[in-house]
């Protein structure tokens, strides 16, 4: 294997790792306070459960920007990365997607356990509380966004 390979192997590895980690710890936060609603209240386990997944988006953002460029980088088709610069800008490119995954994973599911904490005291705000982790989830998207227009345009 050379060098860019590597690198680009490092990117897609990146933006699956950090966005999923971001993820795990933001469903895991979420996951804690439902667990505590549910537990006095078992009939707002649809709603909790909801609230409780939306920090599992950034995990799928990752593993999606990891996919686009295992498949440009001839992993899973495509040519292969050959040279050192090629090979990072795909690292490049990964890192939006890693760093905010990581970031708006742990934070979406902070703001997602106190709207789960909104919906035990108040049911009927729902809706508004789905609004919070929401607005933290534009980050993720952003970002998603940035490292799928760069990995597809290298080259």
């Amino acid at each position: 294997m050379n060098i860019g390979m590597a690198f680009a192997l490092l990117g897609a590895a990146l933006a699956t790792g950090l966005a999923g980690w971001g993820s795990a710890k933001g469903v895991g936060i979420a996951g804690q306070a439902a667990a505590g609603v549910v537990a006095e209240d078992p009939s707002q386990f649809a709603k909790v459960l909801i609230l409780e997944l939306l920090p599992g988006t950034q995990g799928i953002y990752g593993l999606l920007v990891a996919f686009i460029t295992l498949a440009n980088i001839g992993v899973l088709g495509g040519n292969p990365v050959t040279d050192l610069p090629t090979g990072l800008m795909y690292l490049g490119a990964c890192l939006p997607i890693a760093i905010a995954g990581l970031g708006s994973g742990i934070y979406q599911g902070k703001t997602s356990a106190a709207s789960i904490g909104l919906v035990a005291k108040k049911p009927d705000q729902f809706g508004k509380a789905m609004l919070f982790p929401a607005m933290v989830e534009t980050y993720a998207i952003l970002a998603l966004l940035v490292s799928i227009l760069a990995v597809t345009n290298i080259r």
